[in-house]
């Protein structure tokens, strides 16, 4: 090797070490007596061992800001190619400049065109502020710095699984590509987003909050809905995301993972008539119900700590990954809500974008009533149900545990005006109607029972008539062609596989042209 290679060589592996040291040694020490993990790190633990190749890493070496706090580029999960970014909050905080807002667009961009999905691992306060001698106006700023990564988030939507991580604080722009993408996990008491931080809302309104009260991983995973799931820590973070690839296809041109988990197709589920009592008025865990269902028990629960009325979450049946919707009756009785109508539209749709059939399991008691509920929008926020319901083209079954009333048959896709439902079962104990049997007789006959020589007689004589008129399910059956089948509690598993395995080959049905429809948001 003659001097002029030996002195390159050792020039660019000099250069590429300071790179792979961010912000300087001590800095990074400094994150990791916090109990964090360093953006490379964070990399590294997510990413199949040895896989990761970067781009662009001596971008910003002369200017002092190795990699302009941005690390880019591919690697494997399970064996499967992803995309990936990790923000540096060793670099200038983390703050998103013209390279690193490119950095990140071509990150997104890659992912799109290569048909791969897409991680962002965040933890910036934002754009970063131009020096004083910069003549750029607000546009070329937001422009340089990130915002037209928005661009890129938005046309890869419905096309590649787009997964965010909330490593620690952040705010302004570099909170808005986060929610653009499917899925947002925060670190329980370590990650924040908000659009103004709280020195912000102090001087505006005068209120006095922590990062954590205006925008902690609780407020976004239980209040706000902004957030799909927080972890104790990182590593527990990135170890859900890696299992949430195992249920996710890499494009909407493919089909999810087939993983068999050992569990037998034909297995009868015995314990399902001990998990639901058939009394419609008492509660249970509806997640209880659905490990005895799915392949191993295995179920990945999406948002549990918002709208809890509704559990939404992936699972697989023999082998195939399907999206569980169902109601919850420990909570509101299920009742379809505000909150639950927006967490289960969107996850039906995310189903529907990425070839993932849908499994409703139904017991509800309709919407909730009363004036908060309207007065926020109920009747805007149940359309985007029956909008993601009727809009969708994956198999869909439903099946009706135990009561199915008012406008709970619409919200969970039990009337079969609409399209979209191809298969749908009853148990022996359904119920259903405009409401349960025993609020209907007290509603119209409450009258007659009180004048009645024996009230309790009287009533359980009207509820037994009505009930074997109006809300037994082998009548129902009887007369209409698109109840499938009145099945056995313990046959279930069996009939959703069956059930599955002919719907496999459905054809998406014709389409009206048009842009897009208009989701009432």
């Amino acid at each position: 090797m003659d001097e002029k290679y030996k002195q390159r060589i050792d020039t660019l592996r000099q250069v590429k070490q300071i790179s792979l040291l961010g912000g300087g040694q001590d800095k990074l020490d400094k994150i990791r007596e916090r109990g964090k993990l360093t953006a490379r790190e964070r990399i590294d633990y997510l990413l199949d061992e040895g896989s990761f190749v970067e781009h662009n890493l001596i971008i910003g070496y002369k200017e002092g800001m190795p990699c302009d706090g941005l690390i880019a580029g591919y690697g494997k999960i399970h064996g499967r190619p992803v995309c990936v970014y990790s923000q540096d909050p060793t670099v200038s905080g983390g703050s998103i400049g013209p390279m690193h807002g490119f950095k990140m667009y071509r990150a997104i961009e890659w992912a799109l065109d290569m048909g791969v999905p897409l991680i962002g691992l965040h933890e910036s306060p934002g754009a970063r502020v131009p020096d004083a001698t910069s003549r750029c106006v607000l546009g070329e700023v937001m422009e340089k710095n990130g915002g037209s990564v928005f661009y890129v988030n938005t046309q890869g939507s419905g096309i590649i699984p787009q997964i965010s991580a909330i490593m620690g604080s952040c705010a302004g722009i570099a909170v808005y590509s986060p929610a653009l993408t499917d899925f947002i996990f925060m670190v329980d008491k370590k990650s924040e987003m908000f659009i103004t931080g709280p020195k912000v809302v102090q001087a505006v309104t005068g209120e006095k909050l922590s990062k954590q009260d205006l925008g902690g991983a609780e407020i976004h995973c239980k209040i706000s809905g902004v957030a799909d799931n927080r972890y104790k820590d990182e590593q527990e973070l990135l170890d859900a995301i890696r299992e949430l690839m195992s249920f996710l296809p890499q494009n909407a041109d493919e089909q999810p993972p087939m993983i068999d988990l050992g569990d037998d197709p034909g297995r009868l589920t015995e314990e399902l008539t001990d998990i639901v009592p058939s009394d419609a008025t008492k509660a249970y865990d509806v997640r209880k119900a659905i490990k005895c269902i799915v392949d191993a028990g295995e179920f990945l629960e999406i948002k549990p700590e918002f709208a809890p009325e509704m559990v939404v979450g992936f699972a697989r049946l023999d082998c195939r990954v399907v999206g569980i919707v169902a109601n919850q009756p420990s909570f509101l009785a299920g009742s379809l809500t505000v909150d639950s109508s927006d967490k289960q539209a969107r996850f039906m749709r995310f189903c529907d974008c990425f070839n993932i059939p849908i499994i409703l399991l139904v017991d509800t008691s309709a919407y909730m009533p009363g004036k908060d509920q309207e007065q926020l929008g109920i009747i805007r926020h149940g359309a985007k149900v029956l909008y993601a319901l009727c809009e969708s083209s994956v198999p869909r079954i439903g099946v009706v545990l135990r009561k199915a009333y008012g406008g709970g048959n619409l919200g969970m896709g039990v009337i079969p005006a609409q399209r979209g439902t191809d298969m749908m079962f009853y148990w022996p104990i359904t119920e259903l109607g405009v409401m349960g049997a025993k609020a209907t007789v007290e509603l119209f006959m409450g009258e007659v029972i009180r004048s009645s020589p024996n009230p309790d007689e009287t009533r359980d004589m009207f509820i037994k008539e009505l009930e074997e008129r109006t809300c037994n399910p082998m009548r129902e059956a009887a007369y209409n062609p698109y109840v499938n089948d009145v099945i056995e509690p313990r046959d279930t598993r069996k009939v959703l596989i069956q059930s599955l395995e002919f719907l496999s080959t459905k054809k998406k049905p014709p389409r009206y042209a048009k842009r897009h429809g208009n989701i009432p948001l």
